[in-house]
């Protein structure tokens, strides 16, 4: 089986928590996801099974929008609302003084990976070395943010909701956490929502109580829509067969123009996806088969 299943993942699962139920449904242990999800946050979370594991990193980059609910007056050694609270503050800040602030939250800023984040360091995770009680410097990293709204205001009990696209690797409690610093009453996120991931939307993503009712076959759609930024080659037979027993395609042999693409999807004379492939020194190298190496039809 190789192809790829679009979660909608609920509330109090880890990311790993939903690989273990599909391993069950889809009756196979090569799984993996695109992009971890907190427990607390809902959403987008594409699986990829079989040997569409091997794309995972080779995906293309693209944009992730949320939907972020947050409550002014707190911080928390998370920046979240499961965290220890750090600071408490009945002076709250009204929605214009919020307004007047995301401005320095738009377009390209820096942004400080927060302690209790995946992200590794020297090869420990940061969750791993706040767990343990240890805090260090973290060098700030570069990440855009598109769009950045509050969409839902109750001025009396200090919770807003914030509509956001952004890069990959933005932290959105970290968004928060530094606009309530901005506004001076503090801030943390109480629930996050990821709407879009790798050109995924929400929508088109099965509820993970419905997926346990479905069959393989329901379930998993074929890994090309996750490539559709890149480009394609359809070549013949006997390209076809070499590519898949690890040879080189010459580019000038090509029966079509080279699309400008960072990677080149190669398709069989009759449209199947073969795999992916890089443009160097004159040829399409293999990256990812993602299929069975017999012949082509």
């Amino acid at each position: 089986m190789t192809g790829a299943v679009l979660i909608d993942k609920p509330e109090g699962f880890t990311s790993f928590d939903v690989i273990a139920v599909m391993r069950r449904v889809l009756g196979t242990r090569k799984l993996g996801h695109t992009g971890t999800l907190d427990p607390m946050a809902t959403g987008v979370l594409p699986i990829l099974a079989g040997r569409a594991t091997r794309l995972a990193p080779l995906l293309p980059e693209s944009d992730k929008a949320y939907r972020a609910t947050m409550r002014l007056g707190l911080t928390t050694d998370t920046l979240d609302i499961t965290g220890k609270v750090l600071t408490e503050s009945k002076g709250l800040a009204t929605a214009a003084e919020l307004e007047g602030c995301l401005g320095q939250f738009r377009g390209d800023i820096l942004q400080v990976p927060p302690m209790y984040s995946a992200k590794k360091i020297d090869g420990k995770r940061l969750y791993d070395l706040a767990r343990e009680g240890k805090e260090i410097e973290r060098a700030a990293v570069p990440v855009t943010v598109k769009k950045l709204e509050l969409s839902v205001i109750d001025e009396a009990s200090g919770e807003y909701a914030l509509e956001v696209l952004c890069s990959k690797g933005t932290y959105i409690r970290s968004i928060i956490d530094d606009l309530g610093r901005a506004v001076g009453c503090g801030a943390v996120m109480t629930g996050l929502r990821r709407t879009l991931a790798n050109g995924i939307s929400v929508d088109d993503c099965i509820p993970l109580d419905m997926a346990r009712e479905m069959s393989p076959e329901e379930l998993t759609i074929p890994i090309d829509g996750l490539l559709a930024p890149y480009g394609e080659v359809r070549v013949t037979g006997p390209q076809a067969n070499r590519f898949l027993h690890g040879g080189e395609l010459e580019i000038r042999r090509l029966p079509s123009a080279l699309p400008d693409s960072r990677f080149v999807r190669v398709l069989s004379p009759d449209g199947e996806l073969l795999g992916l492939s890089e443009a160097r020194d004159g040829s399409l190298w293999i990256k990812c088969l993602l299929t069975e190496n017999t012949d082509a039809r």
